[in-house]
């Protein structure tokens, strides 16, 4: 999986307790190995971490070793962010992007 700096793992093991029980929403990254765009993203998700650690958690899910969450919620394709509030995903969204789009997707968040 690409990690990105900064971020935690989750898997389907504990995906419950860390995303789903958060106090915090938590944008949940869907990705793996082998996805170009899911590179592309790794240093925005840190950058957002990094400068809104208080507001939300960024975290990331290897879709090849967690099919079970990945089922679960329809990800069909890497990346997929899927914001989660309240242990509720409430926003979804697929695909490479700039931190500045990524950041007025989130803009209720943040």
């Amino acid at each position: 999986m690409i990690k990105a700096a900064g971020l935690d793992e989750v898997t389907d093991a504990n995906f419950a307790d860390v995303v789903l029980k958060a106090d915090l929403p938590v944008l949940v990254e869907f990705t793996a190995d082998w996805c170009g765009p899911c590179r592309q993203l790794a240093p925005v998700l840190s950058a957002l971490a990094a400068e809104n650690g208080d507001r939300i958690k960024v975290v990331q899910i290897d879709t090849d070793t967690n099919p079970e969450t990945m089922i679960a919620y329809g990800v069909l394709s890497a990346p997929t962010l899927i914001l989660f509030r309240g242990g509720e995903p409430v926003k979804s969204m697929v695909g490479a992007r700039p931190k500045r789009r990524l950041r007025k997707e989130l803009e209720d968040v943040l």
